[in-house]
């Protein structure tokens, strides 16, 4: 059975808040996002407040690291300060991992779920060219550097970084996911929002790779004109075949909608089904 959790919510002000939803939803988990500031590193590392507060409720967390994470800015200062934070985000993980034993599934690692960062670009006149495509050699060096640390950190944990496409993979994120997953501590999170709004570019990449899915974030959307983080059912993707095949990887999934009213008419939409 997959096991459903919700994103974090603006409306909700603080952490009891989504608990609170999570719990009168039914749903297992909750995607801590670290771009709200109530979610920062700092504030995760206060974990006996986040394992109380879940435990009452019996759920449990994901994580998803900040949206700007750059791991290859070539202003190293800028770098290394992403790499410490994904270094302690790991070490948080690792102390919420009895939350998963306890209210998830021990089969399944915990997910830190991050975005590829495209880089700055260039803008010529005929054409807009990307530098960490210019410097793409310096780039992969980088993201192979970010893949051997992460699995230093990370040891015999059952902890995995999963990268989740947006608004399309470029030639060099696709080289560089291929790097990641050479390591067994990286997966693929599918958001199948993110992908029908793009018109499904990233759908060969990720399904050449499904057998490294681990995380699903789910929303409905549309192509034409290109919309997602829609309730379930207000939209075009056939949602009984993506949800089908995050079965049968034994995927989580976020139901990745943006409002309590949205999220909550998603979850009757799961129910009825």
């Amino acid at each position: 059975m997959i096991q459903y959790g919700m994103p974090t919510l603006i409306e909700n002000r603080t952490l009891q808040e989504n608990i609170d939803l999570c719990s009168r939803l039914g749903l297992r988990f909750i995607e801590l996002n670290m771009n709200f500031p109530e979610y920062q590193v700092d504030r995760l590392e206060k974990t006996d407040l986040f394992l109380d507060a879940a435990d009452a409720a019996g759920i449990y967390y994901t994580i998803h690291l900040d949206e700007n994470l750059n791991i290859a800015d070539f202003n190293r200062l800028v770098t290394d300060a992403y790499l410490e934070t994904v270094r302690r985000t790991i070490e948080v993980a690792k102390q919420l991992l009895p939350l998963r034993d306890k209210y998830g599934d021990a089969s399944q690692p915990l997910t830190i779920n991050m975005h590829m960062h495209h880089g700055i670009f260039i803008t010529l006149p005929d054409r807009k060219v990307q530098m960490y495509d210019r410097d793409k050699d310096r780039y992969l060096e980088d993201c192979r550097r970010f893949r051997d640390l992460c699995g230093s950190w990370i040891g015999d944990a059952p902890v995995l970084i999963a990268v989740e496409n947006t608004d399309g993979f470029r030639g060099y994120e696709q080289e560089a996911i291929d790097l990641f997953l050479k390591s067994p501590y990286f997966g693929l999170t599918w958001d199948i929002g993110h992908s029908k709004a793009v018109g499904e570019k990233d759908v060969p990449f990720i399904l050449a790779r499904q057998d490294r899915l681990v995380h699903f974030h789910i929303h409905d959307g549309t192509e034409q004109p290109p919309r997602n983080h829609l309730a379930l059912g207000d939209g075009e993707i056939d949602l009984a075949d993506r949800l089908a095949l995050a079965e049968s990887r034994h995927c989580r999934c976020v139901l990745e909608t943006k409002t309590i009213e949205a999220l909550t008419r998603s979850v009757g939409w799961l129910a009825d089904r």
